[in-house]
């Protein structure tokens, strides 16, 4: 399933998240947008609040994350990331980019479980961020995946779940 939905994601025009999704939070960790994903960065500034990027540990950890600025530098990390060099940040709202998700919330991601175990982690609210033509009718879903809260496409926010 992650080849074919890498090849849907390359046959999507460039886009970026809608910047009127109103996402609650103190600081919002989104990424910096690799291999056709969906850019956030127009909705994180629209926003107005503290941005968090991850930086990516050794294989089997959660990610980190440290605060970034729009003119702030960034570092190359590993698999081709470009990784934020600010303060340590605990975001209390994850953007997490993916290949595909489900209505059930369940999302396809690289594989690595580096946002799996980062959910766990944190227990930051988890928001997909995705083109909406990534939702399929099912995701496979293994015993360490953590479901998402909602989803944020190019054409609005949407919850899976009634929030306390």
């Amino acid at each position: 399933m992650r080849r074919e939905m890498l090849r849907r994601r390359a046959g999507f025009p460039p886009a970026a998240l809608c910047t009127e999704a109103a996402l609650e939070g103190r600081c919002i960790a989104g990424y910096w947008p690799i291999r056709g994903e969906i850019d956030p960065r127009p909705l994180l500034l629209a926003l107005g609040r503290p941005i968090a990027l991850p930086v990516t540990g050794p294989r089997g950890t959660a990610l980190t994350f440290r605060l970034w600025r729009p003119g702030d530098a960034l570092a190359p990390g590993p698999f081709g990331l470009s990784e934020p060099t600010g303060p340590p940040a605990a975001p209390d709202v994850l953007l997490v980019p993916l290949l595909a998700y489900d209505g059930a919330g369940n999302r396809l991601g690289y594989g690595g479980g580096y946002y799996d175990r980062t959910i766990a982690a944190t227990g930051a609210l988890a928001i997909g961020a995705a083109y909406a033509g990534q939702e399929v009718a099912a995701v496979p879903v293994g015993p360490d995946d953590r479901p998402l809260a909602g989803v944020v496409t190019e054409t609005g926010l949407r919850y899976f779940e009634r929030r306390p």
